[in-house]
């Protein structure tokens, strides 16, 4: 399976993003293709890519599945440009998934399918899942030292000593009283 976690796709936007953070509002997400950053709001209809499936005769397969087949059939390469003719679109799909529901897989889905692999295949973001998982238990932090882990607790304890008040005025919690009597 080809690991698509965090890239998204935005309605009305062309492209994919990968979240980069959450805002107040919504997320913060990069543009796979130029880099920029940009706000997606919380009313924006939102797709992620690994919840995304196409229709077969049988089950439903998951778009990371036709993504790795469409990965092995072409080594890595880049697949069929999405521009090409219907009939093109629908041999080569045919191809990679022959058991696909001709009545609700439209060659616009397929078009975008292409796309979307294309985008991942020339921005390096398409690998599989044993390849990123290999990376992730690469890149996790090593164990404190000792000396650190002191340093940190001390860091994290809270000061408990009352606040000091100038000598003969009262601190009072709640109402302040203004003006004269």
């Amino acid at each position: 399976m080809i690991d698509l976690k965090g890239i998204i796709a935005i309605t009305g936007q062309p492209g994919l993003y990968k979240i980069v953070a959450q805002s107040k509002n919504g997320i913060i997400v990069e543009g796979l293709a130029d880099k920029k950053r940009t706000n997606v709001y919380a009313s924006t209809k939102v797709s992620t890519l690994s919840d995304i499936s196409m229709f077969t005769t049988s089950d439903d397969k998951p778009i990371e599945e036709i993504m790795l087949a469409v990965f092995e059939k072409e080594n890595g390469g880049p697949a069929l440009d999405n521009k090409a003719d219907d009939k093109a679109v629908e041999s080569y799909f045919g191809q990679i998934m022959p058991d696909y529901d001709k009545d609700r897989v439209y060659v616009s889905n397929m078009r975008k399918l292409f796309s979307w692999y294309n985008i991942l295949q020339s921005t390096g973001n398409l690998r599989k899942k044993e390849d990123a998982a290999e990376t992730n238990t690469e890149e996790k932090p090593k164990a404190l030292k000792a000396d650190e882990k002191t340093k940190v607790k001390t860091a994290a304890v809270k000061d408990k000593s009352k606040a000091k008040t100038s000598a003969g005025v009262k601190k009072t919690a709640g109402v302040r009283k203004t003006g004269s009597a």
